[in-house]
């Protein structure tokens, strides 16, 4: 498309307020789908990490409860 003038391109010959918030509204949601992705990424790894320090914790546990008991 060609406009004589950057104000023409903004109007985008009177649908300028709907293209722009389309795509402002775009831009948002895929900005904020990208950081709950993140966010949700950050707190599955914290929860892999807490689940791994649990599980050395109880392998430890029940390993001494095992050469108490003489097995």
């Amino acid at each position: 498309m060609y406009f004589d003038s950057f104000a023409d391109f903004l109007a985008m010959g009177n649908h300028g307020f709907y293209v722009w918030t389309a795509y402002g509204l775009s831009a948002l949601l895929i900005i904020g789908n990208m950081l709950f992705a993140l966010r949700q990424q950050g707190r599955g790894r914290a929860e892999l990490a807490r689940r791994a320090r649990r599980d050395a914790r109880d392998n430890a546990t029940s390993s001494e409860h095992l050469d108490e008991s003489g097995s």
